[in-house]
């Protein structure tokens, strides 16, 4: 049986996220291994797959440029900063 997500007045959470997306690819690919659709099915599956791939890979290049454009941790120390330190001492 599936795990439901209850939120906090106790209804099942309607909650989609991308790992539930990959799942269903995953299912697809599976499904479609194993012969679980009729040849007259496959075009929808296919077109479905297709979209949800390509969904899938934008999200995937929109968290890539997010990483490389995420500003730069202003907790560490700078060169600059190390360097007066040390001639401070």
């Amino acid at each position: 049986m599936a795990d439901v997500q209850n939120t906090n007045d106790g209804a099942p959470s309607n909650d989609l996220t991308i790992n539930d997306l990959n799942a269903m690819k995953v299912i697809i690919d599976i499904a479609s291994s194993r012969g679980a659709f009729k040849p007259n099915e496959m075009v929808a599956v296919g077109q479905t797959y297709t979209k949800l791939t390509t969904f899938l890979d934008a999200v995937a290049a929109q968290q890539a440029a997010a990483e490389k454009t995420k500003p730069a941790d202003t907790t560490q120390p700078t060169t600059d900063a190390l360097s007066s330190a040390v001639a401070g001492a």
